[in-house]
């Protein structure tokens, strides 16, 4: 099959392209609970440019020589096209999005449905078998099946980018009450669906963030209720809207060149700030968080269970994802589109 393959890393991503596109070997059922899916579409994240730059050489790959080459894509969803002996429920057709993180299942820590905490291992990011390819194995544990309203390249971010929207904004709006707001930061691909999943889960005013126009327009369309441009004048606008006290939620999807200062600025006294984007410290006196007992709370990509609950708010028309389509061939153009900023929404390869 053809696949997408990063062979080198690109440490200042300033090489001219970052994967080569190659024949590699067709997946294989190797267990008896394996599924072979056949890619309907493949999301590009941010992350995926982290690791062509090293950032998770440290952690993944820290020789620098062990988990190259590498197939990246860790937002995929297609059709089953092979299942194991073991693989009940589902036959060759059937489409399905696919959970990131395979394990093994047998641990407490997977059977209580945190298998991101668990031993395990997770395609596209610290081993290849991505799905920047035609094809790739899961396992029966990780796909969802789709309702028949939904395609998978119109999904498959929903995957990662989707689900970790979808967490972050669970566990926020378990503390949020009707009329008080929440402040959310960033409007790219996890951004405009964490707005979605706020409207459609609680009745907070959404206060969105964000540095253009075109990511303000998106917000607007994907139900915020106010819009601060990030000009130097975000904070103000927000404690005026708030009545200088701050909102009761920051959830904040960036994460980094001054957002976290700038999001627990904007956080009230009993507030929570939502990290959910990374690329700086934060870094705060230990008093001032017993003083105003703000909490910080990150959040990472979510579970099985949450990722079939995302799928029922999809099919309900509750969310939906702004994508651009790229061919599979043309993988480093969406790399270098996201890279630049081009996106509008999420990017996604269609083998």
């Amino acid at each position: 099959m053809k696949a997408q393959v990063l062979n080198r890393y690109d440490d200042d991503l300033s090489a001219s392209s970052w994967v080569d596109f190659e024949d590699v070997p067709d997946p294989r059922i190797t267990t008896p609970t394996d599924v072979i899916v056949r890619l309907g579409g493949a999301g590009v994240c941010r992350t995926d440019l982290h690791i062509i730059e090293g950032v998770w050489r440290p952690n993944m790959d820290p020789t620098g020589k062990g988990l190259l080459p590498l197939i990246m894509g860790h937002e995929n969803a297609g059709w089953v096209e092979e299942v194991g002996s073991a693989a009940t429920g589902f036959q060759k057709g059937d489409p399905v999005i696919v959970h990131p993180k395979i394990t093994e299942g047998s641990l407490l820590v997977h059977r209580r449905g945190h298998d991101m905490h668990g031993p395990g291992r997770f395609p596209g990011l610290d081993s290849s078998g991505g799905g920047y390819a035609e094809a790739m194995v899961t396992s029966v544990r990780n796909i969802v099946k789709l309702p028949e309203t939904l395609a998978p390249k119109d999904v498959a971010p929903y995957a990662d980018a989707g689900l970790t929207a979808y967490r972050v904004v669970k566990k926020a709006v378990r503390e949020l009450m009707p009329g008080q707001f929440c402040v959310v930061i960033g409007v790219g691909g996890l951004g405009h669906i964490g707005i979605q999943c706020l409207k459609a889960m609680s009745a907070v005013d959404i206060i969105v963030v964000a540095r253009s126009d075109q990511s303000l327009k998106l917000a607007e369309e994907s139900g915020a209720d106010h819009l601060v441009k990030a000009d130097g004048s975000e904070f103000d606008a927000v404690m005026s809207l708030t009545k200088g006290e701050g909102a009761e939620a920051v959830i904040d999807f960036v994460g980094e060149k001054g957002t976290t200062s700038l999001g627990l600025k904007m956080t009230r006294p009993l507030g929570n700030y939502y990290i959910v984007g990374y690329g700086e410290n934060i870094n705060i006196p230990a008093v001032d968080l017993i003083i105003t007992e703000k909490s910080i709370i990150p959040s990472l990509v979510g579970t099985w269970a949450e990722l079939a609950e995302l799928m029922a708010l999809a099919d309900r028309g509750l969310v939906r994802l702004v994508t651009q389509e790229y061919s599979l061939k043309d993988a480093n153009i969406a790399l270098k589109d996201l890279n630049a900023g081009k996106v509008n929404g999420r990017a996604v390869l269609i083998a």
